[in-house]
Formats: C-alpha cells, structure tokens, sequence
C-alpha cells in the first residue's frame, strides 16, 4: 500500500475532482479514491467550518488544537458521507441516470464504473461509522449535549437525497445547508471545544453559512429545468429563474449586512470586516446573476464547468470571501494572543 501512495494526486483532489478512468481508480491508494469518489474539493468547505469554530475558540483561550484537527477531521468525513450517500441513494432512484449535470461536478462513482452500487454503500457507512466514533468521544469528552449536534448532523446527511422524505426533492435542502455549515458545524465546533454555546457564536457562524447556501442556491439554479423535469422541487425549481436569481443575490447581500452589523454591535471580530475587499467578486457575481442562463456555452467560458454557470462565479465569490473572512480570524487570534489586543469592539 505504501508504495502506492500519491500524494500528487490527495492534492489534485483537495484542489479539485479529478476525471479518471475506472482503471486508473483500480490502482490508486485507498485516500486519492475516498477523495475522488466523495468529491473531497468540495467537501473542504466543512474544513472551513470546523476552522472557523476552531478561530471562535481560540478568540476566548487557549484550545487543544488536537481537538481542532480532530474535529476538522470528523466534518470533512462526514461531509464525504453525505456526498457518498447522496450519490447511493440517487443511483438507486434513477436521478442520476443520464444526468448531464451531475456529471459536471465529479464522476458518479457507480455509473462511471468506479466502483459497485454495495461497495459505495459500503465506503459511505464505513465513512459515517469513523465520523460517529469521533462525535462519540467529544459526548464523552463535553457530555450528552454533544449528541443533539450529532444526530441532527446524522438526520440531515441520510435524509438529503434519501429515507421517505428526501430534504432536497421538497426545498428543504437549501435551508438544512444553512444549517448545517453554520450554527451546527460551527456550533458545534466551538461547543466541542469550550464546552459553552454563547450567541454571539452562533450570530458570527451566519455568513458562512449564507455563502454555502447561496453557492447551493447557484446551483440548483443552473439545474432549474433537469430537476423540474424530475420532479425535484428544490426551492429555485418553486421560484422559477429569474426569482431564483435575485434570491441568490439577495443572500450575497445579507452575507455583508450581517457583518456588518454584527462587526459594529460588538458581536462580530472586527477584523473580520476585511471580508467586504470581496466586493469586486460579488458585483461579478451579481452581474452574472442579473441576466437568463445562456442556452450555449460562451466561447471564453472553461468546457469542463458547462452546463453549470452561476454557481462557478458564485462559488468563485463566496471562496474569496470566506478566505478574507478566515484571515480576519487568523490576525484577530494572533493580536489577541500574543498582543493582548481585544478581538471585539463595540462601535455603536
């Protein structure tokens, strides 16, 4: 196993999700398939989270930071869980039988013949299972409250795509993102580590969470007419484009409103407010966002991200945003550490 081991190619898939045959996916190491096969580019913006939570923390005391990367660790596999079983349980209903789309963002580790339907759902419970051991020793470490974070974590993974009420065929998927990525994820983290929940965290985890929901916005925009023609009513598909349009803009609005005004009333490190130098990317985005879908793929646009559109220029923003946001964090931590500079301060 050793010898096989590509680190090349761990960092491809960080970065993102290589197209490989199903015999070059046969002779790769067991960490480039588990990262190809649950789309690992993507699954980065839990690692997000859980530094985000992490930064929380540091900016009350001084944490364990083997804690932090131990719960980085749990959200990024239960992150690829979810995408494993989302997948798994779109191949068994047929969605993503001669899906163009999904096609865009990853191979289909079942219909590109990457692996078997059982092994897939075999890699996904194995993942959940490794994930759940970790959530099980932070109940053990912080107490039983830990648990309430795991298991709606736990519902919103399997119910997504499957069970008897899929979250995203009736437009709740959008707002589980939300929640998911904000106050539980960073909640959660925070949690774990301090063994306190006070608001301001649960108010400072709400434009990140805005940015991972606006980008699933973007996307399920740009797949507007293939899931309506499934019967997939995610909240664009019940808005329409143009609705859906404005929606998404409206959230990359609400991502700079709640800094703002979070930075201004205290609750919010001021440094964070670094974030607003994203304001060139939003405008792209907004100017994207403010005309129809094209039909054809424009000449300058990259072959390998068509028939997806919006959501590359807001993904693109919300990446640029997030990262200033994470530098705000990064400085405030260090003044504040090693400066005894205070990370908050009131304004008004």
């Amino acid at each position: 196993m050793a010898e096989n081991m590509n680190t090349g190619m761990w960092k491809k898939a960080f970065l993102e999700i290589p197209e490989v045959s199903p015999e070059e996916f046969s002779r790769l190491d067991l960490v480039s398939k588990w990262l190809i096969a649950s789309r690992g580019a993507v699954a980065v913006m839990s690692l997000l989270s859980a530094l985000i939570g992490g930064l929380f923390a540091y900016l009350t005391g001084t944490i364990n930071p083997f804690y932090v990367i131990l719960l980085a660790l749990a959200l990024f596999l239960a992150h690829g869980a979810s995408d494993l079983f989302n997948d798994y349980f779109d191949y068994r209903s047929g969605l993503d039988s001669g899906n163009y789309f999904r096609t865009q963002y990853g191979p289909q580790p079942v219909i590109s013949g990457l692996m078997t339907e059982r092994q897939l759902l075999v890699w996904a419970t194995v993942t959940t299972v490794i994930a759940g051991a970790i959530g099980i020793y932070f109940t053990i470490l912080r107490g039983p409250a830990v648990l309430a974070f795991f298991i709606l974590g736990l519902i919103i993974l399997i119910s997504y795509t499957g069970g008897p009420l899929p979250l995203k065929k009736f437009g709740i998927g959008e707002p589980a993102a939300f929640i998911v990525w904000g106050p539980l994820m960073i909640g959660g983290t925070f949690y774990c580590l301090t063994g306190t929940l006070p608001a301001w965290v649960m108010v400072d985890s709400v434009p990140y969470a805005l940015g991972v929901m606006g980008v699933l916005f973007a996307k399920h925009t740009d797949k507007l007419k293939f899931d309506q023609e499934r019967n997939i009513r995610t909240i664009p598909v019940r808005l329409g484009e143009k609705k859906a349009r404005s929606a998404t803009k409206i959230i990359i609005t609400l991502m700079y409103i709640v800094l703002a005004v979070s930075v201004v009333a205290g609750y919010m490190p001021y440094l964070t407010a670094i974030a607003f130098a994203s304001i060139p990317s939003a405008m792209e985005a907004y100017r994207i966002l403010g005309k129809t879908r094209p039909e054809n793929k424009p000449d300058d646009y990259p072959s390998s991200s068509w028939p997806l559109w919006f959501v590359g220029y807001t993904f693109v923003f919300n990446r640029k945003y997030g990262s200033l946001f994470v530098v705000g964090l990064i400085a405030g931590v260090i003044l504040y550490h090693l400066a005894g500079i205070p990370p908050f301060m009131k304004i008004i």
